[in-house]
């Protein structure tokens, strides 16, 4: 068990290493971020003066072992365009798309395996056929149009809910939160459907397609036949098996929803680093660029560690194999 989570943790160090090298290679073609800083009257002196400054005069693997020795002690430098410490600007940034993604998140695993299992056990209904059928909506439709829809019908048709922004925000120590206020929830409520329907729809499917395996299986027949009510068959066992493999899909999908929070982050012009993103690639700002891309890489790696540790524990058929070979 020891050697297995210390394997993983390897194989996640190395992921992020590379994932943080490539990131860093490809910020040398997205542009001179002294163009963006410096007047149309600056002089060669200048250009030279705060490229050393900047360390940009440097070769490319001292700028960027330097970066992972300030990334590893939580300082990503300082931003070009705002002049201050990254880690700052992250910090203030962070609890808007957590939030999102939380609830997002929240709302795609419930929905997905309630409609999943519903869809399964009810195969044949009129209701199950047309939430599969409504199910394609989500799966089809790419989420920056899904997100202008909802915008049309629930802000400029009916005016129910805000169209951008967070709403009021109550700060708790360094954290500003938008689920202590009524303006903050009503402003979650399309950025989070609109970033967690492909992921409902997606876990809905899976769920579905795995438990009626499951349903087929000869055990399911034999606790059928010993009298076991079907509610007992359903969730007991047949809900309990088909969870081992969704559970992986699952810890994906939470990490794709905070990777792609980007999209929606820009649609509702929703304050969180994924619009800090899109304004730092539009300024050649490579500190904060380089920084939001590690730590999306540290909370995908993070959670699919985590998964994998869930799955662990949760399949026996791992811990045999694994005690098998050693």
């Amino acid at each position: 068990m020891l050697a297995y989570i210390i394997r993983r943790v390897a194989q996640s160090a190395l992921v992020l290493l590379i994932v943080g090298l490539a990131a860093f290679s490809m910020f040398r073609f997205v542009g001179d971020p002294i163009d963006n800083m410096l007047g149309q009257e600056r002089t060669a002196a200048d250009i030279e003066r705060l490229r050393e400054q900047l360390g940009l005069d440097q070769s490319f693997p001292v700028q960027y072992f330097k970066f992972l020795e300030g990334a590893v002690q939580g300082n990503f430098g300082v931003s070009y365009r705002q002049g201050r410490p990254v880690a700052d600007i992250l910090m203030e940034r962070a609890p808007a798309t957590l939030e999102l993604a939380a609830v997002s998140g929240v709302l795609a695993i419930l929905l997905g395996i309630a409609f999943g299992v519903f869809t399964a056990i009810r195969r044949d209904g009129f209701v199950a056929n047309f939430i599969m059928s409504a199910s394609l909506i989500g799966v089809s439709l790419p989420t920056f149009l899904i997100g202008i829809l909802l915008i049309y019908v629930f802000s400029v048709e009916l005016g129910w809910l805000p169209s951008f922004g967070r709403g009021e925000t109550v700060q708790i120590g360094s954290w500003s939160t938008g689920f202590l206020t009524a303006t903050g929830l009503k402003a979650l409520v399309l950025p989070s459907i609109t970033l967690g329907l492909y992921q409902m729809t997606l876990i809905m499917r899976l769920v579905r397609s795995e438990m009626l395996e499951v349903l087929r299986q000869d055990y399911i027949r034999f606790a059928r036949a010993r009298g076991l009510r079907d509610r007992t068959v359903n969730f007991r066992h047949a809900l309990k098996n088909t969870m081992v493999p969704v559970i992986t899909v699952i810890g994906l999908q939470l990490g794709a929803i905070i990777a792609f929070a980007i999209i929606t982050e820009t649609v509702f012009q929703w304050p969180g680093v994924g619009l800090l993103f899109i304004n730092a690639v539009q300024f050649v700002d490579i500190p904060v660029m380089a920084a939001y891309l590690m730590l999306i890489s540290v909370m995908f790696v993070g959670i699919n560690l985590i998964v994998d540790m869930l799955y662990f524990f949760i399949d026996p058929r791992l811990r045999v194999d694994r005690s098998g070979g050693h």
